[in-house]
């Protein structure tokens, strides 16, 4: 699978079997985080068999069930951007290895959740990890007009590129960015609403796999 097919075929997921994550998966989960760290100077976390941010031990909590394991996204304050595309980056290796995911931002227990958040940080979010009951179902998406400037015509890896936006997760599915292309150069910008900067970060790089671009597609 390849980090394209793994976009398209990720959904959320809320309810998880019992089966603890393969020792070989987290060993890789594991990895691509740290190389994530140094790259980002995020501080993103891997947490294993912890039952209670997402009160596991509970037949539902919220809207989830069986969470005990999870990506705790910590890092140095105002980089809410970076929170997304970095914790994408995680949830896209995740599906890689078989590994369900989906992103929390308000329904779970943060005075329980695990992780390391040093002075200067703070925890964005928390991507919840496993083998899902299910694979999820796509989301409803917007027409790709609605989130870009694209016309007939415009070349094909900026349609692969908005393709693949569409397909990232935003709290509440609300889909508040919005696209614009300059010859070589790609510009996208968040609207208002809950979270959109973390979303924006996750629809970048998306984008960027989508397109077959790396970052200096951005203007």
């Amino acid at each position: 699978m390849d980090k394209l097919e793994a976009i398209r075929e990720r959904h959320s997921v809320r309810q998880f079997t019992d089966r603890p994550l393969e020792a070989g998966a987290v060993a890789a989960l594991q990895k691509e985080t740290d190389e994530v760290n140094r790259e980002s100077g995020m501080h993103i976390q891997l947490i294993t068999n912890e039952p209670e941010a997402l009160d596991a031990g509970k037949p539902s909590y919220g809207s989830f069930q069986g969470c005990r394991n999870y990506l705790a996204v910590i890092g140095p304050k105002g980089r809410d951007v970076d929170a997304g595309y970095w914790g994408q980056r995680l949830v896209i290796r995740a599906q890689e290895l078989g590994i369900n995911s989906c992103w929390v931002a308000m329904t779970y227990k943060k005075g329980k959740a695990k992780g390391d958040v040093a002075p200067g940080e703070k925890r964005y979010i928390v991507i919840a990890l496993g083998y899902g009951k299910t694979q999820g179902v796509q989301h409803k998406s917007k027409d790709i007009t609605a989130v870009s400037d694209y016309k007939a015509g415009d070349p094909a890896w900026y349609k692969a590129g908005l393709d693949a936006a569409l397909l990232a997760p935003t709290a509440i599915n609300q889909q508040k960015f919005r696209f614009t292309r300059n010859g070589d150069k790609v510009s996208v910008k968040a609207g208002f609403g809950f979270y959109t900067d973390i979303d924006l970060g996750i629809v970048k790089y998306n984008f960027e796999v989508g397109a077959g671009k790396g970052t200096e597609v951005w203007a």
